[in-house]
């Protein structure tokens, strides 16, 4: 699967977790009878991504590539059953140091983990 961020192709992540998330408005809630009453506002898509080990020319591409306010990102979407493109924001960013090659000067990254949420 191709996983594009900003139209650019990067490594596919190891781990992909969809949450759907409902939005209410602040009149949302029960009323007298006890019946929930919701004024849904709208539903928006939240994507926790992991990838597995990175080179740091992988991660960086990623890393800069999520700096913008806004970006846009393409997945496989479980309630649309394809691919969708829509833009989101990223939280924070992990990426944790997985080895230093001595012989090739060369550094591994263990991954990268962040959360990116629709705008």
């Amino acid at each position: 699967m191709d996983f594009l961020i900003s139209g650019s192709n990067v490594v596919t992540p190891k781990e992909l977790s969809v949450s759907i998330q409902t939005l209410d408005s602040g009149s949302s809630g029960r009323n007298a009878n006890g019946d929930m009453v919701r004024d849904i506002l709208g539903r928006k898509t939240k994507l926790d991504v992991k990838w597995g080990p990175l080179e740091i020319s992988e991660v960086s591409l990623i890393l800069r590539l999520i700096d913008s306010a806004f970006f846009t990102v393409r997945y496989f979407d479980p309630q649309e059953a394809g691919l969708i493109t829509k833009t989101f924001y990223c939280g924070d960013r992990v990426v944790p140091v997985y080895s230093w090659n001595e012989k090739f000067s060369k550094m591994m990254w263990q991954g990268l983990s962040v959360s990116l949420i629709e705008k």
